[in-house]
């Protein structure tokens, strides 16, 4: 038996990419998993190909993360059907690049709102139920451009950095409590996105990390895995793990 039957593992932005591979590699651990996605129908093309590809039953929820009362139904509705949250990996988000001299309010609050403001609530709405426990984990997927920042991605760097901070004082607020909070800063990963940019840009960016490659969803998802273990990473707290290949070294 896994050591993650019958643990309920909720992972937003989970409908493709590195999210879907998150909430795959739980799956296959016998987990409980619930993905999110901002559209029903995404979620249900996603939740249909998790089930076959992992042999498991999914739960499914569309989500807005910019909406409080949506954040909070979300969560009161995963309580209410499986009676806890034992892990919350929050990777849902949104990129609205610009330079800063272009960029409109509107892209800065959207992101902002979507990427660091949706994170704040998840975890407030969440934690209340993991402290009834006195157990949970808590991973936040950041960015190394919050820890590198980027030309035309002022707001995703600031929402990036937020999180970065934010999960630091979670950290020190409920260490004591049996609740760990960790963030993943990922570099340059495969996914869908990446892999419809011209192959020049392809080129310079893999040139750019030294191990010379992209990484994988999966490096992420193996990272994610191991740090939401109850015993094998319960002395890890505060961190942001970079996985980028050294590009940021």
């Amino acid at each position: 038996m896994s050591k993650f039957s019958k643990q309920v593992i909720v992972v937003t932005g989970s409908t493709r990419g590195i999210g879907y591979e998150i909430a795959k590699k739980f799956a296959n651990e016998n987990a409980e998993v619930i993905i999110s996605g901002t559209t029903e129908e995404k979620c249900n093309e996603a939740k249909n190909k998790l089930e076959k590809e992992s042999g498991k039953a999914i739960s499914a929820i569309p989500l807005n993360l910019a909406d409080k009362q949506n954040c909070k139904a979300f969560i009161e509705t995963i309580i209410e059907k499986h009676k806890k949250i034992d892990v919350l990996i929050n990777n849902a988000g949104i990129t609205k690049d610009n330079l800063l001299v272009r960029m409109t309010e509107e892209q800065w609050t959207d992101v902002i709102n979507c990427n660091l403001n949706g994170c704040f609530l998840l975890c407030k709405y969440t934690l209340k139920h993991m402290l009834k426990k006195r157990y949970g984990r808590i991973i936040n997927i950041s960015s190394i451009i919050g820890i590198m920042g980027n030309a035309g991605q002022s707001n995703y760097a600031a929402a990036k950095a937020g999180i970065i901070g934010f999960t630091k004082s979670i950290a020190k607020e409920f260490a004591t409590k049996g609740i760990t909070c960790n963030t993943i800063a990922p570099g340059f990963i495969e996914t869908d996105m990446t892999k419809t940019l011209p192959a020049k840009q392809i080129e310079a960016i893999i040139n750019s990390v030294p191990v010379k490659r992209m990484g994988k969803s999966e490096d992420v998802a193996n990272l994610a895995l191991f740090l939401a273990s109850k015993e094998e990473a319960s002395y890890i707290t505060g961190q942001a793990i970079q996985i980028d290949g050294g590009l940021n070294m």
